[in-house]
This record gives C-alpha cells, sequence and structure tokens, in this order.
C-alpha cells in the first residue's frame, strides 16, 4: 500500500507534526510520521530519527550526538535523503519545517522522482527558494507564522496542505502518456534548428523543449533518470562551456551522466560552443578583459570561445560521452555552430571549430554504437535538422 510520508523535527515541531499528520490522515491519506530531528522527539512518530540518521555513509554517529547543528542538519539532510530513496511505497511526501528542518526535507525531496507528489510547509518558503526546489517539482507553502507551537492560522495552513498532499496522492496522474517523451536542448542561437527537429518529430513523440541555461540541461537529465524519456536530442550543449570557463548558465560535473546511466537514444550535438554566457559587461572577470565580446541584450553578454577552449571543451564532452554503452549520435556542423558562428557573423572562427571538432572525435571513442558524423552544413541549416532527425530515428528503432 502507498502511503504519505509526513516528515519533520519531532524535537522542536512535534505538535505541528502531530497535526499535519492527523490531518492528512482525516483527509484519507495513509501516514507514516517520520522523525528527522537530532534530539529527542516529542510525540510519537513511526520512523525515529535514529532509522533515517542510520542511512548516513557514515552512520548515525555521523548525524546525533554532534553539538555543532550545522554539522547535524547537513548529516541529517544527506540521511534523509539516503533513506527516502530507499522507500518503495511512497504516494507523497510532506514536510513542515524551518531553516533547518526545510533544508533537510527537501533535500530528500529534490534525490526523488519528478511527478511524485511533494509539498514543503516553510518558513522560507516567500523568499528565494532556488537553493531549495532546485530542478525538483517541489510545491514550497509559506506557513506565514514560525512554527514555534499551533495558532489560528498555522492550523488553517496545515490543514490546507493535508488536503493538497491528500489529493494528490488519491488521485495520481495517469501513466497513460501517450506519446513517448523526447528531451531537446535549445537555445536562441540553435533555434531554427531545434524548431526544425520538433517539427519532423512531433507526431510521434511529446516533444520537451529545455533552455541550455544550466537548470535547462540538469531537468532534463533528471527526467531522463527518472524514466520520463524515451530518447534526447541533446543540440545545444553550451552549458559545458560555462561550466568550464566560469560563466553564469553552467552545466554541472555529472552532464552527459544521465545519459551514460539511462542508456537512452542520444543524438548530441556542438550548438552553441562558441560562447560563455555572462550577465552585463561590468559583471565579466576581469581576466577576461580584452576578449571578443557579442551583446546579447543589456543584461546579457556573450564571449567567444578561443581555440584552445574549444580544444578543452570538445575533450570534455567527448570523454564523458566515451561512458556511454547505449547508443550515441554526435553531429558535427563543419559550417557554424550557432547563428552568430556562422560566415560574417560576430564568432565566426573556423580554426576554433576545428579544434572543437577533433577534440571530440578524438575524445569520444567512436565504436559500432557510438559514432562521429561531420556535415557540411550549418547547425541551423534544415539538412542538418532532418540529419538529426533521421539519426535519432535510426537508433530508436533499435
Amino acid at each position: 500500500m502507498k502511503r504519505i510520508y509526513v516528515i519533520g523535527t519531532a524535537d522542536t515541531k512535534g505538535e505541528e507534526l502531530a497535526f499535519l499528520a492527523d490531518a492528512v490522515a482525516k483527509a484519507g491519506g495513509a501516514v507514516v510520521r517520520v522523525d528527522i530531528g537530532t534530539r529527542g522527539a516529542t510525540v510519537p512518530v513511526d520512523i525515529p530519527a535514529s532509522e533515517v540518521a542510520a542511512h548516513h555513509p557514515k552512520g548515525a554517529g555521523a548525524v546525533l550526538g554532534i553539538d555543532d547543528r550545522g554539522t547535524a542538519v547537513a548529516g541529517m539532510g544527506a540521511a534523509f535523503a539516503n533513506f527516502i530513496q530507499s522507500r518503495d511505497d511512497i504516494a507523497g511526501v510532506i514536510g513542515i519545517g524551518g531553516g533547518g528542518g526545510t533544508s533537510i526535507v527537501t533535500a530528500g525531496m529534490r534525490a526523488l522522482p519528478l511527478g511524485l507528489p511533494k509539498i514543503m510547509v516553510s518558513t522560507l518558503a516567500s523568499g528565494d527558494t532556488a537553493p531549495y526546489v532546485d530542478i525538483s517539482d517541489i510545491i514550497m507553502m509559506p506557513s506565514v507564522t514560525d512554527m514555534a507551537g499551533l495558532n489560528r492560522l498555522s492550523r488553517i495552513v496545515l490543514h490546507n496542505a493535508a488536503q493538497a498532499i491528500a489529493g494528490m496522492a488519491a488521485r495520481p496522474a495517469s501513466t497513460d502518456a501517450g506519446k513517448p517523451a523526447l528531451g531537446l536542448t535549445m537555445f536562441g542561437v540553435t533555434t531554427p534548428c531545434v524548431t526544425a527537429i520538433v517539427e519532423r518529430l512531433r507526431a510521434d513523440y511529446d516533444c520537451m523543449v529545455f533552455h541550455a541555461t544550466g537548470t535547462g540541461g540538469r531537468s532534463m537529465e533528471k527526467l531522463a533518470d527518472s524514466g520520463l524519456l524515451a530518447g534526447v536530442l541533446d543540440i545545444t550543449t553550451t552549458e559545458v562551456c560555462d561550466f568550464l570557463f566560469g560563466g553564469v548558465l553552467p552545466a554541472t560535473e555529472d552532464r552527459f551522466g544521465a545519459v551514460a546511466r539511462t542508456k537512452l537514444p542520444y543524438v548530441g550535438s556542438v550548438g552553441a560552443l562558441d560562447m560563455v554566457n555572462f550577465w552585463a559587461p561590468p559583471t565579466i572577470p576581469e581576466k577576461y578583459r580584452g576578449r571578443l565580446f557579442y551583446e546579447h541584450n543589456p543584461n546579457v553578454t556573450l564571449m567567444r570561445t578561443t581555440a584552445e577552449e574549444c580544444r578543452r571543451i570538445g575533450e570534455w564532452i567527448g570523454g564523458r560521452l566515451a561512458r556511454c554503452d547505449g547508443p550515441v549520435r554526435f553531429l558535427i556542423p563543419e559550417k557554424g555552430v550557432s547563428a552568430l558562428d556562422i560566415e560574417g557573423g560576430a564568432f565566426f572562427d573556423p580554426e576554433a571549430d576545428a579544434e572543437l571538432f577533433d577534440a571530440i572525435e578524438r575524445t569520444i571513442g567512436p565504436t559500432r554504437d557510438r559514432t562521429v558524423t561531420r556535415l557540411p552544413l550549418h547547425i541551423n541549416d534544415p539538412a542538418f535538422a532532418k540529419a538529426a532527425v533521421e539519426a535519432f530515428l535510426d537508433i530508436a528503432r533499435t
């Protein structure tokens, strides 16, 4: 039987945790009360903090009995993330917390698959929630008042949260989503290519396009890891540039990791690898003064990657794709990688592109299932989009 996990620090938020769990039960949910406090619980729970803490890689001793609160909270966050991923009976997760509790609960929520109901009732929900939500689908619900004992307003807020999680758990979205879903990456300077690909595939696939802004690529790979994608057309890998050279829209070290883990059919390319993104000119690091820049808009400035940087980018991408055992097709548009990298364009630099292309081809380790194809086309040429679609369909059918 699937159950709703109600999470909180039963040492400092026991009264609120008990009220919320009872409200979920009254709304029809089967409840599991989980304590993530680092001191003794003040109310009955189903899973004590000691059991959660035991899921820390170094054992419960790395979480409990520690005088430093920051260390204890961080440790419990790591333990809870491991704990919640080990459960196979989750219908939904709802948590309550102030600063520490919110950090712990959302660390676990972020590790759960997209689509699984997650609500965090928090004193921090009206501020910058990016560190807590990140690329997940956590619903942040403001507690309005602090959690220092129940009051007439907190009871209403917790009641509403209980109704919400119970309703989502009782009526989950249909798993019959129709057409299989594809993840695609796009930037403004690769829009013609990706739009053309979508037009060719949308009759048979649900095409989900992600803006390659760092979080976009990570979101796409999270969907892949969650089993929600049937394939990837990673045309715009520009986030790697920002990761390697300090841009503001970076990937992480795990870029392409989901491709390796899931072995999904993958078609990749070099879209917008001619640029690193910065904000307005005054924000550009001093070490890059004097480089070739293009003002995309008053708030975004693009820096052309050099031949040496392109070589490093190519080696980084090729090295990670070399770890992929699934079907990989990597397409290289020899006449330019973005709308700016075209003859007469602001970033046209065939020598830098050549370093990029050579490095990818050298390091990707081509095999029967992992190939690199050079095309005498620009990335936004309709023929390149056609080639990408044909490459994907070829491996999707196998």
